[in-house]
């Protein structure tokens, strides 16, 4: 794909250039939180002996250790092994009573609080005490998420604590890490979130502002991989939300509506859990530059787009060997600058700015919670992400000859044979995060990707997405190359395409829309696959609609051979899409 056309950076962006380094904060002790309003009817919970500790840890002081939960003697916490050992499978997560194999000297039972006698852990709680309106709505099928104010606030964060305090005690996975990007609502959401799983009995860490994937790492560092991100993503400003992992597990589907099932059937804890308070970017930069380190010094332009990416991607880019200027590294909720969603051609206009004019071999950017990756060239190319999982892939499988490679519907024909050609198996799957981290457990691969910029490593990794990573691995692919990163990128297999392409719906209407058109979408010729949307595979190109799960939108991408290819396909699609609704406005 290529870039948007050029515009010169605006003053305000030339004055947030930065090369200094930036400090990584430490978390401050939280005060008190107020107690939260109440709806009529209901008593007030109280959160008998909630005890907070505030710890720092470094590479060269020991962590303050953290203390047990009323299940602690039935779990084994991990040490800092290999990633690959680091996470736990959990069977079906979401019933009452979840047992993890642990291995020998294990518990082998867990604690059912159906048929348990009533302990300071699973006593059983009043209803009046728990019962709080919920919107079902915000129960997404890779998240939580909602609008600020309208949806979620402090009160549904706490009742969302109790939920998952009380699965991950069903689960015996905890404590439970909580850890938050820089929005504006981040702070009293985390203050309800932490009441909730403590008032469920459940152990809390919180770990303060960081990217999502320093929040995953410390759920495996600290405990049983459990772990909340409170976060909005790449999402507008005014949305925030919860990414969930119990076990080493992400919730998905079923599993994120089952906390809201047992919020409305009462099946909740009541206890109380511990609240400590650990810093841990300062490990998060460790791990990552003990597992990569840079052949030759390769100069980078990283932009945070003032999301949380910031308050860590410089240090931990020049700590593998780069040499990096950052842009809009200033954390800001109202993100100023452009908005966090680097799969948006629109806000990459700065960064190629800067890496035109800076001499750069390289751009990278970050989404709201550093976890998606987008890269530009000197020439002004945007490298979509499919093509990124070429480099990728080929050097993976040089490791893990014959193991599955997944990547998202959004992607390129060209992938399959590429995983084919490396000695690999191609699995096309549903787009979403969680929904790829549970089917690389599943088929235990090595590798997975989504058009979006999520990448997941299980090579060398825990098999959690993180942008900033999977930036350094990047850099250390084209690090080993004689040639420049920019001819290296081009040599990839490319073809003609699109990004992806948005129409706006109410809420609902997205997913009520594709339902309609899988029935009636007619595509002679054509290959079809509903595992997510609709994908028709012509000879010469694809196309591609399917509903969002985080915003009312349908997403649509096309890839074909040649303009006229794309044209064709765009046209058959464009007659489909009209036919079940006349009115739609297509971006192309």
């Amino acid at each position: 794909g290529k870039s948007p056309d050029e515009e010169p950076m605006s003053k305000r962006a030339k004055s947030r250039v930065r090369r200094a380094r930036p400090t990584i904060p430490t978390t401050p002790p939280r005060p008190e939180p107020d107690p939260p309003l109440m709806g009529p009817g209901e008593r007030r919970l109280t959160l008998p002996n909630l005890d907070v500790d505030s710890t720092q840890t470094s590479s060269d002081a020991p962590a303050t250790e953290v203390p047990a939960s009323p299940l602690a003697d039935a779990v084994s916490e991990p040490g800092p092994g290999a990633p690959d050992d680091n996470a736990p499978a959990v069977p079906r997560i979401g019933q009452p009573a979840v047992a993890l194999d642990l291995g020998p000297g294990s518990a082998d039972t867990a604690v059912n609080p159906e048929t348990s006698p009533p302990t300071a852990a699973t006593k059983e709680p009043s209803v009046q005490e728990h019962q709080v309106l919920l919107s079902s709505e915000i129960f997404r099928a890779y998240d939580i998420r909602g609008v600020v104010g309208e949806t979620l606030d402090r009160e549904v964060a706490r009742q969302i604590g109790l939920a998952v305090g009380s699965l991950a005690l069903d689960s015996l996975a905890t404590p439970v890490v909580v850890g938050r990007d820089g929005r504006h609502s981040g702070p009293d959401l985390v203050a309800g979130l932490v009441e909730g799983i403590a008032a469920a009995g459940c152990d809390v860490i919180d770990i303060g502002a960081v990217p999502t994937g320093a929040l995953y790492y410390s759920a495996y560092e600290l405990g049983q991989g459990s772990g909340v991100m409170v976060t909005g993503s790449h999402n507008p400003p005014e949305y925030n939300g919860l990414k969930i992992m119990i076990g080493g597990r992400t919730l998905a589907g079923d599993n994120i509506y089952g906390l809201y099932e047992r919020i409305r059937s009462d099946n909740l804890r009541s206890g109380a859990g511990k609240l400590s308070q650990r810093e841990m970017l300062t490990a998060y930069q460790a791990r990552i530059a003990g597992d990569v380190k840079l052949a030759r010094p390769l100069r980078i332009v990283a932009d945070a787009g003032n999301g949380i990416g910031g308050s860590c991607m410089g240090d931990i880019l020049r700590a593998v060997g780069a040499e990096v200027i950052t842009l809009y590294e200033e954390g800001d909720g109202d993100f100023p600058n452009h908005h966090p969603d680097p799969s948006e051609p629109k806000n990459l206009t700065d960064l190629i700015h800067s890496v035109k004019h800076t001499g750069a071999d390289l751009g990278v950017a970050f989404d709201g919670d550093a976890d998606r990756l987008g890269v530009v060239t000197p020439d002004g190319e945007i490298i979509f992400s499919d093509r990124l999982m070429m480099l990728f892939i080929r050097e993976i499988l040089s490791r893990h000859p014959g193991q599955t490679i997944i990547y998202d519907v959004k992607c390129t024909g060209h992938l399959h044979g590429i995983i084919e050609a490396a000695g690999g198996v191609p699995e096309m799957y549903k787009t979403g995060h969680s929904l790829i981290k549970n089917r690389m457990k599943e088929v235990d691969a090595p590798f997975a990707g989504e058009m979006s910029g999520h990448f997941f490593f299980k090579d060398r990794w825990y098999g959690f997405d993180c942008g900033i990573y999977s930036a350094c691995r990047l850099l250390e692919l084209l690090a080993r190359e004689e040639g420049k990163p920019v001819d290296v990128l081009a040599a990839l297999p490319n073809s003609v395409s699109t990004p992806e392409l948005k129409v706006h719906m109410r809420e609902g209407e997205n997913h009520d829309f594709i339902a309609q058109f899988q029935k009636s979408a007619s595509f002679p010729g054509a290959r079809i696959n509903t595992i997510d949307g609709v994908r028709a595979d012509f000879a010469d190109s694809w196309g591609l609609v399917r509903a969002s799960n985080t915003t009312p939108i349908l997403v649509l991408r096309f890839d074909a051979d040649s303009e006229d290819a794309l044209r064709r396909v765009q046209a058959a699609f464009r007659a489909q899409l009209l036919a079940v609704r006349d009115d739609l406005e297509l971006p192309f």
